[in-house]
């Protein structure tokens, strides 16, 4: 009796302890983002060209993230949930599928992501913004850098 009570113990813990493993990696790769070899622009680098008018600064955020920090200034907001996130980027570069457009998320996942998939549809200037808004390995972030933020206009989206 008190061997197969510990043969459970043991699989309770060994389970447990694969659940954690799961849940770390899972955790891990969310967080982590994918190589993108495409061209890279800093926060600082990115607010100057988009406010220059030298390329399409697009957060690509939820509107609750636009609503708890603002949008960069410079930066269009689009959700890049939406169906039609596609039809809409290429109406705001008119149909210029070369035109500069740099992603900007929260931590540079997303964007990274997204580059990946953009360039796979056959945009062909895509830049990613790897800080992001809160920061990430590459560097501190749009926000703890101190550049300038406008409050999310949810009738502009």
């Amino acid at each position: 009796m008190a061997r197969n009570l510990n043969r459970s113990r043991r699989w309770i813990l060994i389970g447990g302890c694969a659940a954690v493993a799961g849940g770390f990696a899972i955790r891990e790769h969310r967080l982590i983002p994918p190589d993108y070899s495409g061209r890279q622009l800093s926060v600082q680098d990115a607010h100057r060209q988009a406010v220059a008018g030298d390329v399409l600064l697009l957060d690509i955020r939820t509107p609750k993230e636009w609503q708890s920090t603002g949008v960069g200034e410079g930066a269009q907001s689009l959700d890049m949930r939406r169906d039609d996130f596609i039809p809409a980027l290429t109406q705001f570069v008119k149909g210029d599928k070369g035109a500069a457009i740099a992603l900007i998320c929260a931590r540079g996942v997303r964007s990274a992501r997204l580059s990946n998939r953009l360039t796979e549809a056959g945009f062909t200037n895509i830049i990613d913004v790897p800080e992001g808004m809160l920061g990430s390995a590459a560097g501190p972030g749009w926000v703890r850098t101190g550049l300038p933020v406008r409050d999310y206009d949810r009738s502009a989206v």
